[in-house]
């Protein structure tokens, strides 16, 4: 039999041809699975750290944030782990972004755990110190009753001294006159009265403190307004409106005062009618009295 070498090199540079093919085709496979392979492994080193930066969130999320050294501490690192978060799935997978990002991960939860374990030892603190607290309420409660009796006690004592301490006025005397050229001629006619002299005396107490004392007068007319108003004096949340005020020396014994009072331009003339003096000391009244004008 004759062969022809020329036939014989064809089909053995096709033959070559197919087993180069054939060989190319295989690596190409092989190529193609290892990339889709590698990408697979991307992806779930980016899940696998998306999720490890999910929890150390959720970790943080669920301390008590009532302590004032670690509570900056905390949103800052809660700041930082979001960032990396959504930075991270905003990107994608990539082998240089996974191992930045792995590197981040684990400094982050490097500072996680000296938090979480600063926090640890402050919770445990406070409950010793919670702990002691109970056992401090419940000693006391033991003497509950005594305590409240001695309170009790002591705030009655408190309050009959206070009591006790007022300054009291008595004898409060009015005289309506018409005040001309320093000359007083007394009257009841409304019409021409335009000044009032006011006396009382400060009776003696060995329980009040001496000094100065801020006296108030108040003359209210039949229709409630104030004569010759001075003003108005608040004391916390009274306020007092006054027709006189006088600074007195009160030095623990009966003390007589007289101070006239002369009506303003808008108060006259007078009108008919009971008219009331009010005598304050600051906000507390110490006595009343009553006049008429015809």
């Amino acid at each position: 039999m004759i062969v022809n070498p020329q036939l014989f090199n064809y089909r053995l540079i096709i033959s070559s041809l197919l087993v180069v093919l054939t060989v190319l085709g295989i690596y190409s496979f092989t190529k193609y699975k290892s990339i889709e392979s590698y990408e697979e492994f991307l992806e779930q080193e980016k899940v696998l750290i998306e999720t490890e930066l999910s929890d150390l969130l959720l970790g943080y999320d669920e301390q008590n944030q009532d302590y004032n050294l670690t509570a900056s501490q905390l949103q800052e690192a809660k700041i930082e782990t979001k960032l990396a978060l959504d930075s991270l799935r905003l990107l994608n997978s990539d082998l240089s972004i996974i191992t930045e990002f792995k590197d981040q991960l684990i400094v982050l939860k490097s500072k996680s755990k000296v938090l979480l374990s600063t926090i640890d030892s402050l919770n445990s603190a406070n409950k010793k110190l919670q702990k002691k607290h109970r056992y401090a309420l419940n000693a006391i409660k033991e003497n509950t009753t005594t305590i409240n009796d001695l309170e009790d006690t002591n705030d009655a004592l408190h309050k009959s001294i206070d009591n006790a301490a007022v300054l009291k006025a008595n004898n409060i005397k009015v005289e309506p006159y018409k005040l001309k050229s320093d000359k007083k001629r007394l009257t009841k006619r409304a019409k021409r009265v335009n000044a009032i002299d006011v006396c009382l005396t400060l009776t003696e107490n060995p329980l009040t403190l001496e000094g100065d004392k801020d006296i108030y007068i108040q003359i209210v007319s039949p229709s409630g307004n104030v004569i010759s108003d001075q003003g108005e004096e608040v004391f916390g949340d009274l306020s007092l409106v006054y027709s006189k005020k006088e600074v007195v020396d009160y030095k623990n014994e009966n003390l007589e005062i007289c101070t006239a009072i002369v009506a303003d331009s808008n108060d006259k003339p007078l009108i008919k009618g009971y008219y009331f003096v009010h005598v304050f000391h600051e906000n507390i009244k110490l006595g009343s009295t009553s006049f008429e004008l015809i």
